[in-house]
């Protein structure tokens, strides 16, 4: 009985869109961080502290950053703690909130940042060279509307 109620429901792994995006993300994540690893001695984390710090040069906090980027706060700590150790983040106090303080990007951290992205975007190119641009900019808006479904919770609260 219990046999027959799993063959009704089952699924192949391979076939489950979950798992191929997961996969497929996990391949490119390793891909990156290994290109990034090399080049720079960044791991992805540390790569994803400074591309979101750059991107706010009047400086962030760390829940910030580990909203933007949906890593966990110890994985953001952590990479941050080590980039301010290396010298390529500041810490400064938060004005509007003395119990948080705001990573910014030292001059070390803007010189790596602008030797990395060149590298960056020549590898997302290398990733999608195989598809034409109709077809980037689709995949793109797919993923947008993945987000937005599951950021709005839709998803999760009824499953059919």
């Amino acid at each position: 009985m219990i046999l027959s109620a799993m063959t009704k429901h089952s699924l192949r792994l391979d076939d489950f869109l979950p798992y191929r995006l997961s996969f497929t993300t996990n391949l490119v994540s390793e891909t990156v961080a290994s290109a990034y690893e090399q080049a720079f001695g960044l791991r992805i984390a540390e790569w994803r502290v400074i591309a979101v710090v750059a991107e706010s040069p009047q400086g962030v906090t760390q829940q910030a950053i580990g909203l933007k980027t949906r890593m966990d706060k110890v994985t953001v700590s952590r990479a941050a703690a080590s980039l301010i150790a290396r010298a390529l983040l500041e810490r400064r106090p938060h004005d509007a909130d003395q119990r948080s303080h705001l990573l910014t990007l030292s001059a070390e951290g803007e010189a790596l940042y602008s030797a990395i992205v060149p590298k960056a975007l020549a590898l997302e190119k290398q990733i999608f060279s195989r598809f034409s641009a109709a077809e980037i900019a689709r995949f793109d808006a797919m993923l947008r509307q993945i987000d937005a479904i599951l950021l709005d919770g839709a998803a999760a609260a009824a499953p059919s």
